[in-house]
């Protein structure tokens, strides 16, 4: 099971009742924050979660509204003792843009580390978690965020036998891929069915539709998207800006065949997103006009 908390709505300012951009995620005993804008602590506390287990924090880009809440983040964990290290992921001149913000916060009891990403696309693995990152189309350097958890297959008592495997060895071959028993070494494989379906969850926003947006949201159980426009007239200001309408989020969640939309990142002019709903519904049935706070937990098919 991922618990998923969309911590923040809004785009470019903070209003009085939404924050600006932040996601967090949380899986066994660990926690991955995406963008960190003003308003994100605050959020945090209001939904009840806790900022000690963040231990990833990835960064779509670098405009204020998607990092201007972590100095104070990051003041937050040392108050809090922290002495673990923290991943930062970004694209390039994130150590640069980092380091610059930490005027503010310049001695800290843990130490970070910095990934700049130099690919269209990386992958990385954290705490059983795979976390894709892949390049979208903004005004600058921006990348989107899938985050996945894989499931094993069941297992198949006669794929054991068929393997001579020994019954010693089937309960740690559930749990581990490699087991030695008497000076011999078995494989998880040889005791387990074919791979169950995982959960998926993408993120993006402040971008043009893209291939490579299709391409990685495709079968999310929870695709999170921007919403940025949702009013007639607003087309040649989303194209010029590099930003997208409620209904180009909508197709994209479409096409890459999605389980669920949440809009997200709101113009500060989109005082009442909810009034779009019918009109995106007519493209993809099962989208949610977020608010901040909105939380759900992904759950394995067979524990729905």
């Amino acid at each position: 099971m991922i618990d998923v908390c969309l911590l923040g709505t809004g785009g470019m300012m903070p209003l009085p009742q939404r924050a600006l951009t932040s996601l967090m995620v949380r899986y066994n005993g660990t926690s991955v924050l995406i963008d960190c804008g003003e308003g994100t602590q605050i959020a945090v506390k209001k939904c009840g979660w806790s900022f000690k287990p963040i231990d990833v924090i990835c960064f779509t880009h670098f405009h204020a509204d998607h990092i201007s809440g972590l100095p104070g983040l990051l003041l937050t964990l040392g108050n809090a003792e922290r002495t673990e290290p923290l991943l930062l992921i970004g694209p390039k001149r994130l150590q640069k843009v980092v380091n610059a913000l930490r005027t503010i916060a310049p001695e800290l009891p843990f130490p970070i580390e910095f990934h700049e990403l130099q690919e269209a696309e990386e992958e990385f693995r954290h705490h059983g978690l795979t976390i894709r990152a892949f390049r979208v189309n903004h005004n600058v350097t921006c990348y989107g965020y899938s985050i996945e958890l894989g499931r094993a297959g069941k297992f198949d008592i006669e794929k054991a036998k068929e393997n001579q495997v020994p019954m010693p060895c089937w309960s740690p071959l559930q749990k581990q891929a490699v087991y030695e028993y008497e000076g011999v070494i078995y494989q998880q494989d040889m005791v387990l069915g074919e791979p169950r379906k995982g959960l998926k969850l993408t993120y993006c926003t402040d971008s043009r539709p893209t291939d490579s947006i299709v391409r990685n949201a495709m079968d999310s159980d929870l695709f999170i998207c921007e919403g940025m426009y949702g009013e007639d007239g607003k087309e040649e200001k989303a194209r010029e800006y590099k930003h997208m309408t409620m209904y180009e989020a909508a197709e994209l969640a479409r096409k890459a065949n999605v389980n669920e939309l949440w809009l997200t990142h709101y113009s500060p002019s989109l005082v009442y997103p909810e009034q779009f709903e019918t009109k995106v519904r007519k493209i993809f049935p099962n989208t949610m006009i977020s608010r901040d706070g909105r939380c759900c937990n992904l759950k394995f098919e067979e524990d729905s």
